[in-house]
């Protein structure tokens, strides 16, 4: 499903502050597996920050363009279920906005398996700032962000002996669009991209609609909390 929007979603989505990265990876340089990697929004923070980064993802579109924006890591086909790396292998597994995807029966031994002891496991998500009014609208016209996707990583604390519970923090930062942008954006949201096209365009119809009415010359300012939760393995 993300293979076919790959270029746009590289373009609208947002990254992740620095902040956030340091408070998930550390900030000693150290060998960090980027699961669920997408198109390196994640990946190539990681590797800004210094750390010697793999990148796994299973979509063969969006590993393209990760390797033609973040040239310098080590980015493999595969899955969260059968991750293509040896065990003890990294000391840091951080997911971005890919957590709840994952099959967590066969996930989460395999983020152990390869994590070397006391590794952390560390997990991020960007939600728009629905207090916004523009957003607010927004959130109206194409949904809202789902939030329920935070609940998976609290319950596999519980249930799960080989992490500590988790910790979590959030962070603030925006994203700039113009009409174009925005309108890629919202394609790239997997409840849209599934969509039949009529009612794609219907959809950004009206998104386009609401830019007109709140952008300035400069477009718009999205702001985003980014919710983060990190763990040790036992």
């Amino acid at each position: 499903m993300f293979g076919q929007v790959a270029v746009v979603y590289d373009r609208s989505r947002p990254g992740y502050p620095a902040p956030a990265v340091e408070w998930l990876v550390g900030n000693q340089r150290s060998r960090v597996l980027d699961l669920g990697a997408g198109t390196g929004k994640l990946t190539a923070s990681l590797a800004a920050a210094g750390h010697d980064v793999v990148a796994v993802d299973p979509s063969p579109e969006m590993l393209r363009i990760l390797r033609s924006t973040v040239s310098d890591v080590d980015a493999r086909e595969g899955t969260a279920e059968a991750i293509p790396m040896p065990a003890a292998d990294v000391d840091t597994v951080v997911v971005g906005q890919a957590f709840h995807w994952f099959d967590h029966a066969a996930a989460v031994p395999e983020i152990a398996r390869v994590l070397r002891p006391r590794g952390r496991l560390g997990s991020v998500w960007n939600f728009r700032q629905e207090s916004t009014p523009w957003v607010a609208e927004l959130s109206q016209v194409i949904g809202s962000e789902d939030a329920s996707t935070l609940e998976v990583l609290p319950t596999l604390s519980a249930a799960d002996t080989r992490f500590d519970a988790f910790e979590s923090a959030q962070f603030h930062h925006v994203q700039r669009f113009d009409r174009d942008r925005l309108l890629e954006l919202v394609r790239s949201r997997s409840y849209i991209a599934i969509r039949p096209a009529s009612e794609q365009d219907e959809i950004c119809a009206e998104v386009a609609r609401l830019y007109d009415r709140f952008a300035d010359a400069d477009g718009l300012l999205l702001p985003y909390v980014t919710q983060c939760y990190r763990t040790w393995r036992r």
